[in-house]
């Protein structure tokens, strides 16, 4: 693979880290935006079914930690689980595919999603009190 030179490779939005090989270049400016945005997915779920004393708040909290997301999960007064899941969209895809199993006790029904916009996004991980 060739190496391209500093000069090409910033009008083509790429560059490189003082102390990273050339070979490998980064994306910078507005097409790291771009980048980012296309690969980050913010979402709202909502989780019904026996779903509440199953550990199934302490099972997302591991599965998004495991998987780098932020966000929070909590119980809701009406016997579901409300979560907020953003980070890579491969990761949040993952852990959504785990909260359609939950864990060993849990009998999920549904699993709602809804896309949020990226804005800001959060910090870690927490599971808040039942609101």
């Amino acid at each position: 693979m060739p190496v391209l030179g500093q000069d090409h490779a910033q009008t083509n939005n790429l560059e490189w880290d003082d102390d990273s090989n050339r070979d490998h270049p980064t994306l910078a400016g507005p097409a790291r935006l771009r980048h980012f945005a296309r690969m980050t997915r913010n979402i709202h779920v909502i989780i019904t079914g026996a779903v509440q004393g199953v550990g199934y708040r302490a099972f997302v909290e591991h599965q998004a930690l495991a998987h780098g997301l932020s966000g929070w999960v909590r119980n809701r007064r009406d016997g579901s689980v409300e979560a907020m899941l953003a980070g890579e969209e491969a990761a949040v895809e993952a852990v959504l595919a785990a909260c359609r199993s939950g864990p060993r006790l849990a009998c999920v029904e549904k699993v709602a999603v809804a896309e949020l916009d990226a804005g800001e996004l959060p910090r870690g991980f927490r599971v808040l009190p039942t609101e």
